[in-house]
């Protein structure tokens, strides 16, 4: 802190240092530097952009020039370190810091206030994110003034928000279009199937919600936002007990940007939505006889990289070892565990491709060791050509397990054809 008197004397050491390497107190504009005001905006600003936000608030306050060139040129700030009283203090600054794009005011205990959000939206015109997160004394009258003034938002959080109702959230939406990131979780009154149908209608840009622990939530209000939300990429429904297969299912159709799915505690969750998902992936008919190679050349890049089944207890190890398949980016090896299962004792058995990948490592030396083009015998490259039939039909069933009377087909026509 500037009040520190240690800290004062690091500072003109700092500051003397500075003015010796500027050429003895010139500057290069033909100016003075001799005191910490003569410092130039952009070095200023610079300076800024390393410090704390606590500290950035203090250099506002050193002298007008300080406090001109950072009111102009801050852009983000972070007030979550704020434990008492943070209110007042967004209150007073909300005139000076007009040029403010993200504003983190996360608490928590419940300190922020109607008139504080007012006060954002008066001065803060272009605000594009803005994180209201714990904030539980706020009510219906913050969303309708953030919907008025504040139509540049493409990331709002208000989790914890408990107090605001599914009408003034949807009212926020019909104004609020550009939304790409909202994050809604355990706010149980305010997230209900009609505010996730405005949603879909208004917000045709969004491309990720948080739904967690909204119990509220049912099928009908996120097959809507299957229809109306194309560009969605990450979704979670973590305990969101009401949903069924029917979700996936309208997910898996509609959201084919997909990336990241958690459907932690959705008990209701069947292998059917499982299949969907695993389905939505397969573009065209694979020949079942291509080779082995290309099973992995599909791009890790696309389709789903994070899904959380955790609690789903009625799902089978077939079905997910289907999903698993279809999506190379699914792991479920230590480090990379993005396919989570926790609680679900039956799917014990589900492996993701690393350990299909280490399995073919062993079919390939296994094979090289039966094959001689010059010296192998007849029966040898036989027992080869077997072993390799039986192998593509192996990773065939791994790939797509719906596919075994086309599997069982093929195995007739390699052994009698």
């Amino acid at each position: 802190m500037f009040g520190d008197g240690s800290k004062t004397g690091d500072l003109e050491s700092c500051f003397q240092k500075l003015v010796m390497f500027s050429g003895v107190g010139k500057m290069g504009g033909g100016g003075v530097l001799t005191e910490w005001k003569d410092l130039p905006m952009e070095l200023l600003l610079r300076i800024v952009s390393l410090v704390d936000d606590r500290t950035v608030i203090m250099a506002s306050g050193v002298c007008t020039g300080w406090r001109d060139a950072i009111c102009l040129g801050l852009t983000q700030l972070c007030l979550s370190w704020c434990k008492n009283n943070m209110n007042n203090l967004v209150l007073s600054l909300a005139p000076k810091f007009t040029k403010l794009q993200t504003l983190t005011l996360r608490q928590n205990k419940p300190q922020l206030q109607d008139d504080a959000v007012e006060a954002i939206v008066n001065f803060c015109h272009d605000l594009q994110d803005l994180d209201l997160s714990k904030s539980f004394k706020l009510t219906d009258h913050s969303l309708y003034t953030l919907a008025h003034g504040c139509l540049n938002l493409t990331k709002l959080n208000i989790s914890g928000c408990s107090a605001f109702s599914d009408v003034a959230l949807a009212y926020l939406t019909g104004f609020c279009r550009n939304l790409k990131v909202l994050n809604l979780c355990g706010c149980v009154k305010a997230a209900s199937d009609r505010a996730l149908q405005a949603i879909a209608c208004n917000c045709n840009q969004l491309e990720s919600l948080n739904l967690g622990w909204c119990d509220g939530v049912t099928d009908v209000g996120v097959m809507s936002l299957a229809l109306g939300c194309p560009d969605l990429r990450a979704l979670d429904l973590c305990g969101c007990v009401l949903i069924t297969d029917e979700s996936v299912i309208a997910l898996a159709d509609g959201c084919h940007h997909l990336r990241s799915l958690c459907l932690y505690y959705c008990q209701n969750i069947t292998d059917r939505a499982m299949y969907s998902l695993a389905n939505s992936r397969v573009k065209s008919k694979h020949d079942l006889w291509e080779s082995v190679e290309s099973v992995y050349s599909e791009d890790e890049d696309e389709g789903l990289v994070n899904l959380n089944i955790s609690q789903c207890t009625a799902l089978t190890p077939s079905a997910v070892q289907a999903v698993c398949n279809s999506f190379p980016a699914l792991h479920t090896c230590p480090g990379k565990h993005s396919l989570i299962k926790s609680g679900c004792l039956s799917l014990a058995s589900v492996h993701c491709s690393c350990s299909i990948q280490a399995h073919r490592a062993i079919y390939w030396n296994l094979l090289g060791g039966l094959w001689d083009e010059n010296g192998s015998s007849a029966e040898e490259r036989k027992a080869f050509w077997e072993m390799h039939s039986s192998f593509l039909i192996f990773w065939e069933l791994r790939r797509r397990p719906m596919a075994r009377v086309e599997v069982q087909s093929s195995i007739f026509l390699v052994r009698f054809g």
